[in-house]
């Protein structure tokens, strides 16, 4: 008898090892890639943010070509101002708008009432896209003035560009527009809307860039007031309706509170209006007063930051 062999067969495919090791490889590759397309995607929004602030320096370089004078960071009747919604309030953003190709939302406001005015609300509410940095996670307004060097209530005598019903003149400005800041930003800007001459939209250098990712107001306290869609500045609302009924309850619904006196420590607490910050790495964008745009990192000498931020101060900056 003949015995007949097998030939056996030769199997093609990975083994357990080899397609472990083709896993491993595929994920150092991307492990590799991912922090190079994130430097690509904020180096676009970083792109991005220094175009909004370049057309903000335009604006306002046309705005005091028009009208001779900067606009007022702020317009209101007396000062210091307080960061709540009480007052005409009215920001130095409404002044540009017509500059900025937002004509319609400009002469929606109200001129005759204040920024906090029901008839306002609609203004109020209008999504200003061209003031939120792209690299911004909670959409909030990130483009202020300047309005002190330092650490000071908003009020008629700061040493910025855009404060308490200012209207800074060309002479004005006597340490140059190229060494003196106009706009930066500020990573918890806009809690009372981009219609608010507080806080919302200015800034000092009184701190360090970055120092304080937020300002003294806490979020908490920042958005109970709404936020870059829904600004309501009732803190609260009830129906009228509810004045008709006389019930033993009514006395515990607190529907009509009079209004408080504020304490010295909450007075000082509304007063502080915060410094610059960014989501940018180590650092934020700047607009100067010749409408350039530059990106000045935190580790900045302090004197330069407060030089640049003093529209007279006088004195001479080097490189920075």
């Amino acid at each position: 008898m003949f015995l007949k062999h097998r030939i056996p067969r030769i199997q093609s495919g990975f083994v357990l090892i080899e397609l472990i090791a083709v896993i491993a490889i595929i994920a150092i590759l991307i492990a590799l890639l991912l922090p190079a397309v994130q430097q690509a995607r904020e180096a676009a929004r970083s792109t991005t943010c220094k175009n909004n602030l370049m057309q903000i320096g335009i604006a306002l370089n046309n705005y005091q070509m028009a009208h001779l004078v900067l606009p007022s960071g702020s317009v209101n009747s007396k000062g210091p101002i307080l960061n709540q919604p009480e007052g005409y309030h009215v920001s130095w953003v409404i002044q540009i708008l017509p500059f900025l190709d937002e004509r319609a939302a400009f002469h929606s406001y109200d001129f005759q009432q204040g920024v906090y005015a029901p008839i306002n609300r609609t203004t109020t509410n209008y999504h200003l896209s061209s003031f939120i940095c792209p690299s911004s996670p909670n959409q909030a307004y990130n483009y202020v003035g300047c309005h002190n060097d330092t650490e000071a209530p908003i009020d008629i005598d700061n040493n910025g560009v855009l404060f308490l019903n200012s209207s800074i003149r060309e002479k004005d400005l006597k340490d140059g527009r190229s060494h003196t800041i106009f706009v930066g930003e500020a990573s918890d800007g806009g809690f009372l809307s981009w219609t608010s001459g507080t806080s919302s939209t200015l800034r000092n250098m009184g701190e360090k860039i970055n120092s304080a990712m937020s300002s003294r107001t806490t979020l908490s306290q920042s958005y109970q007031f709404g936020n870059s869609g829904e600004y309501s500045f009732e803190k609260e609302l009830y129906d009228e309706e509810y004045e008709m009924f006389d019930s033993p309850s009514s006395d515990n619904l607190d529907i009509k509170e009079e209004k408080v006196p504020l304490t010295p420590e909450e007075r000082q607490l509304l007063l502080q209006v915060g410094g610059f910050s960014s989501f940018h790495a180590e650092g934020a964008h700047f607009c100067m007063g010749d409408g350039s745009v530059r990106y000045i990192g935190q580790k900045t000498d302090f004197e330069i930051l407060r030089n640049l931020a003093n529209r007279h101060d006088g004195n001479l900056i080097g490189e920075y």
